[in-house]
């Protein structure tokens, strides 16, 4: 666990790749605008995993960037969680602090939170109260240089029992994007 100079659990953890990651990012062209061929992947996401939110997630130092996202809605306006809180539609951009996908890319391995409220360490994050959001399923995008670049993961506001079959298919699913990424870096995306 980490703390603060202060003594309080930091519930967030510390990324030391992000500056590195931010690079490789801008290197590939990614994570700064919104993509519809992440857009396409994240409905199929959705579909595969009869997830009502689906999101491929860019993380820098500050915040977190949806370049693909999937709403039950279809909207994807929006710039900050509170007035996505308040409007009741999801943003592209949310606080690094907010939600599970900092957790993936700095473990570098896949989450299950079939009801985050079982977890303390998840279930004070904001996205709980502000958005309801109550499972979680997410892999990180590690590509061929080593570096974590975001994840994908679906959300929902009830809990779902996604087990192993839906471990297997956010991980398998992970790697499809990757081989598209490097796919697209080679000059065949």
């Amino acid at each position: 666990m980490t703390y603060d100079p202060t003594g309080h659990l930091l519930l967030t953890p510390v990324d030391r790749e992000a500056p590195v990651r931010v690079q490789r990012l801008r290197q590939l062209g990614m994570g700064e605008q919104p993509d519809p061929a992440f857009d396409e992947f994240a409905h199929k996401l959705a579909e595969v995993t009869a997830a009502p939110y689906s999101m491929v997630n860019f993380i820098d130092e500050n915040q977190q960037f949806f370049a693909g996202l999937h709403t039950p809605e279809g909207a994807h306006a929006g710039t900050d969680l509170t007035a996505v809180a308040n409007s009741g539609g999801v943003s592209r951009f949310m606080a690094r602090d907010h939600g599970y996908c900092p957790h993936v890319v700095v473990r570098r391995k896949a989450l299950v939170l079939e009801d985050v409220c079982d977890y303390p360490r998840f279930a004070g994050n904001p996205v709980v109260d502000e958005i309801g959001i109550r499972s979680y399923l997410g892999a990180p995008l590690i590509d061929r240089t080593g570096i974590a670049l975001g994840t994908i993961c679906v959300v929902d506001t009830e809990p779902r029992p996604w087990g192993r079959a839906g471990l297997e298919t956010i991980k398998s699913m992970a790697a499809e994007l990757i081989e598209q990424i490097h796919r697209r870096e080679d000059g065949g995306f």
